[in-house]
């Protein structure tokens, strides 16, 4: 309930794995080894490069936005920065240029000359110290470095979930432990495919994921939201269950609650939207 609306909830799950780790493994200190520390769950090489430098006065490169800016401006670095030569051509000028013995001191600084000199848009050139140097300015592409190609056009989605009601209380599921919002309760439902309609989809879903047959009744709201990688439109129908007991066939658990309950369960966005319309509405 803690982390709900904050979005990442993998991250939360990888931090208190982390912390768990640290604690049992390390006796509660956090490795000062690179490689050990990738071993973590949710640290990757840009993490583990920035604390062993940073924390411990280690020798090892790391590499956020700003370092990946500054470098592929002052080498001119032409491969799309999110490739896989790019990143390969990155990480091998952070690694190339590390000063032994200063690689924390010299990390901050390329991080905070990126983050105030050598800014995304706009550059201010005139007053940076590597401007003498930097092989992009001196071709005047400065702003066309780093190289970042579009990206995919960003998948939308339309979604149904059912408010199923029995005795004055409503059906949620709670998501399996891993993956997209892993672990948060639910409106049971799921995605339309190509040639059904909605009610048709909400069929379905509830047939496959509960092991029962409902029949679709009123809408009760759309809602949109944007993830990371995709968007979606949701369609939340009230839906009476016909026959067959609801069974927690791709869920971890279900649960009849009631709807002010609801606050109880920590929910996704969407999810927390309907269940305060449900709340509302039962107290009219």
């Amino acid at each position: 309930m803690v982390w709900e609306g904050l979005g990442y909830y993998g991250r939360a799950r990888n931090l208190h794995r982390a912390a768990q780790l640290v604690m049992y493994d390390y006796h509660g200190h956090l490795p000062e080894d690179a490689r050990l520390l990738r071993k973590l769950p949710g640290v990757g090489r840009y993490t583990a490069g920035a604390i062993v430098s940073i924390v411990f006065g280690r020798d090892e490169p790391t590499l956020d936005g700003n370092i990946r800016r500054v470098l592929a401006r002052y080498f001119n670095v032409s491969e799309d920065a999110r490739s896989t030569a790019g990143e390969r051509e990155l990480w091998r000028l952070a690694a190339q240029n590390l000063p032994p013995g200063h690689a924390g001191e010299y990390n901050q600084a390329i991080m905070d000359l990126g983050a105030s000199v050598c800014t995304p848009k706009s550059p201010d050139c005139a007053v940076c110290p590597l401007k003498d140097d930097c092989q992009a300015r001196a071709l005047g592409i400065q702003e066309q470095r780093p190289v970042i190609l579009p990206k995919p056009t960003i998948p939308h989605h339309v979604v149904t979930a059912a408010i199923i009601s029995r005795d004055d209380r409503v059906l949620i599921a709670c998501r399996p432990p891993h993956g997209l919002l892993g672990g948060l309760w639910e409106f049971p439902g799921g995605k339309q495919q190509e040639g059904e309609d909605l009610p048709t989809c909400l069929r379905r879903e509830i047939r496959e994921e509960l092991g029962a047959e409902i029949e679709v009744d009123t809408q009760l709201g759309i809602f949109r939201h944007a993830y990371t990688h995709f968007r979606v439109t949701l369609y939340a129908f009230r839906c009476t269950l016909l026959h067959g007991e609801p069974r927690p066939i791709q869920a971890a658990a279900l649960s009849w609650v009631s709807p002010v309950e609801l606050a109880l369960y920590p929910m996704g966005k969407i999810d927390r939207q309907i269940s305060q319309i449900l709340v509302i509405s039962t107290s009219l």
